[in-house]
């Protein structure tokens, strides 16, 4: 994990408020890693999880709807988070409550995502917010050395923990 900071006092690594987000289709262990940053550097954790219409915008293909998606993501956070604070927004574009929030302090997200921040804290300015912090958080790869990602679960490639469960159509010895 590395943070790369905004305009920020001397403690960068707590904030009052933090958003995250994701399609949340297949939860896996990549899921459970970028909560666990966000819960950790975060008193509260806005998790923005993306509409139908925006996953299908971004060429994804959920295999459960939004509702279910949301239902999987409430169970796993009171299992795995009980007592924490969190509120979940409905994305409909890649920022979210990102920029529609003053009281969010920093994005928590992976490498593939932080490219974005300059254009949200960018809109951020323009609506009079204080520029958000980022804090980035590592893909988990699978056994492959390959991201661990909900399709490559979907497709039966590897399972939620990142295990190789075939060969991709090639003989074994």
């Amino acid at each position: 994990m590395k943070l790369i900071p905004g305009e920020r006092g001397p403690d960068p690594r707590k904030y009052r408020r933090v958003a995250t987000g994701g399609t949340f289709d297949i939860l896996h262990r990549g899921h459970v890693s970028l909560l666990e940053k966000s819960f950790e550097v975060g008193d509260e954790v806005v998790i923005g999880v993306t509409s139908d219409e925006f996953a299908r915008k971004m060429g994804k293909k959920p295999e459960h709807s939004y509702e279910e998606r949301v239902k999987k993501l409430e169970d796993l956070l009171r299992r795995r988070f009980p007592g924490r604070r969190y509120a979940i927004a409905k994305l409909y574009d890649y920022f979210g409550p990102g920029i529609a929030s003053p009281e969010v302090q920093a994005l928590v997200a992976s490498e593939e995502t932080a490219g974005r921040l300059e254009l949200a804290n960018k809109l951020r300015r323009e609506r009079g917010f204080p520029p958000l912090d980022l804090v980035v958080v590592d893909l988990l790869m699978a056994e492959d050395a390959r991201p661990i990602s909900s399709t490559r679960i979907r497709k039966g490639e590897i399972d939620e923990e990142g295990r190789v469960l075939r060969t991709h159509g090639r003989k074994g010895i």
